[in-house]
């Protein structure tokens, strides 16, 4: 399949239609050399042609130079499908439901908090449960958790987790609507109830950093972003009650196809028509998940908050910003001068209006980036950028090749503490396991999707 890409300038290849035979549209991968050299380590290609086969899609099956192999579609894969003859598709989504990225920035300065970082890491790790099985302090009824489901972080501000101002900061106001409860099961719910404000586990993270340099220095003063501060990085997203939502919805959608008629080439890709009602339950039950995410994250600032308060009382941590990048979004773009109104599948990729906060986070121990949005990329990709660095090692592979090395003094070396529930999470997240955080934001950049306003290199990372 790789003979079948064509390159069209320094950041993009366009992967001919006669790659896969039912390809509706091309593909539009962003890559430069560095990226299009790992294409050849995975089936991630093949993904974004058969993702390219589906239903009502629209323009381009799109790749973000952190394209990896994933469930059905690519993570890193953008797609977006017209509402009225297109289809809606768990695997474009993910089992981590609105998986993201919350940034809190301060004017505390690198030199201040260096004296106290174990001491501050450690009150982290204590106050924000992380691990596999990590459970809550927040202790929810079945009318609580309803709540949660329909109100997102509107919810937690008002039971005292955080700050209205958060919400104003937060991708459409901290509540997606149109979430349906009722279209939760019960073993989403009964998963999750114990579950919020929890970190988990895997690549999730809660990051100390400091503003390592700025690019855009107005942009970043609008984000009270200031070169030597220190900023404060979550990265998690609906837990359990996301992943079985996902799993339950993929049941729904295998039966869906037959009845119709819709043939796909991975069964992976099972789907059914956005406006059926197998669809509208299936978006209903991931705003739903969303919305616990958004939630998830708003206590765990809040909690962040409270620890930075005791340690610099009257130094307040502000939200730059809290964005999903496992999501899909009916949205109105247009489209070759006509309106159109689609549902974006954005798997393992972000939202990128024109003057929208950017947070692409780094893999454990490297730079994370905060750029801003383009109108480039709401005329080319439907709003769409990367989410990351992207995966080039499996996590078995990564820990055969970690195998016997101290993990904790390794990345102690490179000048980052870590706390973690499990050693096993260092090995299957160290740093060689991804791309090149830089490569990949240089990318995005170069394509005008994003545009980088400052680096952020980590001081210390809590892990699961």
């Amino acid at each position: 399949m790789k003979n079948m890409l064509k390159r069209v300038d320094s950041v993009r290849l366009i992967l001919e239609k006669e790659a896969l035979s039912g390809m509706m549209v091309p593909g539009l991968i962003f890559a430069d050399h560095y990226i299009e050299k790992t294409l050849e380590q995975d089936s991630a290609l093949q993904q974004v042609a058969n993702v390219a086969c589906l239903p009502g899609i629209l323009g381009y099956s799109f790749a973000m130079p952190d394209i990896h192999w994933g469930y059905g579609f690519p993570i890193g894969g953008v797609a977006a499908f017209e509402v009225d003859k297109g289809i809606i598709s768990p695997g474009g989504v993910g089992y981590d439901i609105s998986c993201g990225v919350r940034l809190l920035s301060s004017y505390i300065k690198l030199s201040d908090i260096l004296p106290t970082l174990d001491s501050v890491s450690s009150s982290l790790f204590s106050a924000v449960p992380s691990g596999v099985g990590a459970t809550s302090t927040v202790k929810l009824s079945s009318r609580d958790l309803d709540a949660v489901l329909c109100k997102g972080a509107h919810w937690a501000v008002k039971e005292g987790y955080g700050i209205h101002s958060d919400l104003e900061h937060t991708e459409q106001n901290g509540c997606i609507e149109g979430a349906l409860c009722e279209a939760v099961s019960s073993r989403a719910k009964e998963r999750g109830k114990n579950q919020l404000g929890t970190l988990g586990s895997g690549n999730h993270f809660l990051e100390i950093q400091v503003v390592d340099e700025i690019y855009d220095k107005n942009a970043a003063s609008r984000m009270n972003l200031e070169e030597g501060c220190i900023t404060v990085m979550i990265h998690c997203g609906s837990r359990g009650l996301g992943h079985q939502v996902c799993d339950d919805y993929l049941k729904v959608m295998r039966r869906a196809m037959s009845k119709y008629k819709i043939n796909v080439p991975d069964r992976q890709l099972c789907c059914a028509p956005i406006l059926s009602e197998e669809g509208q339950s299936y978006i209903g039950a991931m705003r739903a998940a969303a919305n616990f995410a958004l939630a998830n994250r708003q206590i765990i600032g809040s909690a962040v908050r409270d620890v930075f308060a005791h340690f610099f009382p009257g130094r307040p941590l502000f939200t730059v910003y809290d964005v999903s990048h496992n999501m899909a979004h009916i949205e109105k773009h247009v489209w070759e001068k006509r309106k159109v109104e689609v549902c974006v599948h954005r798997k393992g990729a972000t939202r990128s209006y024109e003057g929208q906060p950017v947070l692409i986070p780094g893999s454990m121990g490297t730079a994370s980036y905060v750029l801003v949005g383009t109108q480039k990329a709401e005329e080319e990709t439907f709003a769409s950028t990367c989410h990351g660095a992207g995966r080039v090692l499996s996590r078995s592979e990564s820990m055969r090749r970690t195998k016997g090395m101290n993990l904790f003094e390794e990345m102690a070396r490179r000048g980052v503490t870590v706390m973690a529930d499990s050693p096993r999470t260092l090995g299957e997240e160290m740093p060689e396991a991804y791309k090149d955080i830089s490569a990949v934001v240089e990318v995005v950049h170069k394509a005008q999707l994003s545009l980088k306003v400052a680096r952020l290199r980590p001081i210390s990372v809590i892990k699961g």
